[in-house]
C-alpha cells in the first residue's frame, strides 16, 4: 500500500496518486470505498492542480488517461450528486 499526502506540490505528483490510486483498485488491492474516498481526498485537496476552466490539465490528461479520469469524473459526480440529496 502506498501513502495519500494532503497537498501535493505539482500536477505530476497529483497523477502519480490517482494512477497509484486506481491501479490498486484495478489489482484488487484496495476496495471500492477506499479507492473512492481516497480520489475525492486527492482531488478535493489539490484541485488547482488537476482543473483549469473547469476541464482536467492537459498535463493530467496526459499522465492518467481516459480510462482513468472516466473513474474520477464518476466519483466526483458521485459525490455531487450525494450533497445535492442531502442538502
Amino acid at each position: 500500500m502506498f501513502s495519500i499526502k494532503t497537498f501535493y506540490k505539482n500536477q505530476k505528483e497529483v497523477a502519480e496518486a490517482i494512477n497509484n490510486t486506481i491501479d490498486s483498485y484495478w489489482k484488487n488491492d484496495t476496495d471500492d470505498e477506499e479507492m473512492i474516498r481516497q480520489i475525492k481526498f486527492i482531488a478535493r485537496n489539490n484541485d488547482s492542480l488537476l482543473f483549469k476552466d473547469g476541464d482536467y490539465t492537459t498535463l493530467i490528461k496526459q499522465r492518467c488517461g481516459k480510462r482513468r479520469l472516466e473513474i474520477v469524473n464518476k466519483i466526483l459526480l458521485l459525490k455531487e450528486t450525494q450533497q445535492k440529496m442531502e442538502g
